[in-house]
């Protein structure tokens, strides 16, 4: 696997929230700014936190629409 090989989350669906994070790939406004000059490590991890932002977000509309 190269260093090029990560593509980029994106799913052309930009939305932010207060947090400046995205609502389509869960990531920061910082990391869609510096994706293209990340290290594969660096988008790795990336990656890893956009997985954990979406299950938060997922629990958190769960725990809200069963309110």
């Amino acid at each position: 696997m190269g260093e090029s090989s990560i593509k980029s989350p994106c799913v052309e669906n930009c939305c932010l929230n207060d947090k400046d994070v995205c609502l389509g790939c869960f990531r920061t406004l910082d990391e869609i700014l510096s994706w293209s000059s990340m290290s594969f490590s660096q988008k790795q991890t990336t990656l890893n936190l956009c997985k954990q932002r979406k299950q938060l977000a997922s629990y958190a509309k769960k725990d809200f629409n069963s309110r």
